[in-house]
């Protein structure tokens, strides 16, 4: 999700993406414990995707 995107969000919306992309990058990192992905940049990609909603989060709630 590009930083746009999460602008126009409500900070309940935002915190649903949150707990959904919490849950999808914990998922997606056993999942390449068990066995490579193909593309592991999206574990990097999810991780920063977290951290843009949590700040968005944090500005909205102020």
């Amino acid at each position: 999700m590009k930083k746009a995107e999460i602008k126009n969000l409500s900070a309940e919306d935002i915190q649903a993406k949150l707990a959904e992309a919490k849950a999808e990058f914990t998922k997606m990192k056993l999942a390449h414990r068990i066995s490579p992905l193909e593309n592991p940049i999206q574990i990097r990609d999810l991780r920063k995707t977290i951290a843009r909603l949590n700040t968005e989060l944090t500005t909205k709630q102020q």
